[in-house]
């Protein structure tokens, strides 16, 4: 027999209370993926050729930088969330940790790598 009562069993074990919040950022960077990745389509459909110098001359654009800038952000923001989703519900133990740790990094890498080409091609260096 136990002096533990059943609440404080329990206590602890139940919502971190943050689950309707990351539900709801995914939902809007999915909403806001929709007229940019439109967006890209169009944008390289128009072109007249898809060599190097055309795509580099188009990247060049002030809109088009910051709008390829706001694609990579909100597309590694997204992935991000639904990679911790996946790896919350099915990773367990301390893989758990180093999994989360290495995705969060994983995405900060790329994010970063993504925005630098821009801004590099963009500034012409």
């Amino acid at each position: 027999m136990s002096l533990v009562s059943p609440l404080n069993k329990v206590l602890g074990l139940g919502s971190a209370k943050g689950g309707t919040e990351h539900w709801w950022v995914q939902r809007i960077s999915a909403i806001a993926l929709v007229p940019l990745g439109l967006w890209l389509i169009v944008a390289l459909a128009g072109l007249p050729a898809f060599d190097y110098g055309s795509v580099t001359t188009w990247v060049a654009g002030p809109l088009n930088s910051i709008l390829l800038i706001l694609l990579i952000l909100t597309m590694t923001y997204h992935s991000y969330l639904g990679v911790q989703v996946v790896v919350e519900d099915y990773v367990r133990g301390a893989a758990k940790t180093v999994t989360l740790i290495a995705s969060s990094l994983a995405h900060l890498f790329l994010g970063c790598a993504g925005i630098y080409c821009v801004l590099r091609i963009g500034f012409g260096a």
